[in-house]
């Protein structure tokens, strides 16, 4: 395998503020970072919608009550279009906005699209990843390679334990 190339280098540092971005989701609505000033934003790129690990990661934000009682939104950004979104959006009552990147250039700036080894074959593609942002803004946590198994409940624990530094 080649060394890696500058976009699969980018990792985000928590305290740093998140990159801004303008994306669209399944209705054409676009949405900025600054929309959601104010409040914990739960950013989670995914592969493909409706594809068994990413259906789990969407059902299990969905379902997660203790991060709906925090306040936090929670986006989904993937390269696939409105039409796919709104299709899986519908299927499984995903109460939250799914983004389209199609050219993954915002999903390359912030680590979650780049080279992936999958059982020994090299690809290029999105990386499974959440990032936690803090309502003024910058990052709390990031997480790369994500695990979908108990990954919501490790995000409110992060949300958790951010609060009570931030009342401290």
């Amino acid at each position: 395998m080649s060394d890696p190339t500058p976009q699969d280098a980018v990792k985000l540092t928590a305290g740093q503020p998140f990159p801004d971005f303008a994306l669209p989701d399944a209705d054409g609505t676009v949405h900025r970072l600054a929309d959601h000033a104010g409040h914990y934003v739960v950013l989670y790129a995914y592969p493909k919608d409706d594809t068994p690990g990413c259906t789990k990661e969407a059902c299990d934000f969905r379902d997660n009550a203790t991060l709906r009682a925090h306040g936090a939104q929670v986006l989904g950004v993937s390269r696939d279009d409105a039409d796919s979104h709104a299709k899986f959006a519908e299927k499984y009552s995903l109460p939250f906005p799914l983004l389209s990147d199609p050219n993954a250039e915002f999903l390359r700036s912030i680590g979650a699209y780049g080279t992936k080894n999958m059982y020994g074959k090299v690809t290029e593609g999105i990386k499974r990843s959440t990032f936690l942002i803090g309502p003024d803004g910058k990052l709390v946590k990031a997480w790369y390679a994500v695990k979908v198994d108990g990954h919501a409940d490790a995000v409110v624990n992060a949300i958790e334990t951010d609060q009570k530094v931030r009342s401290a």
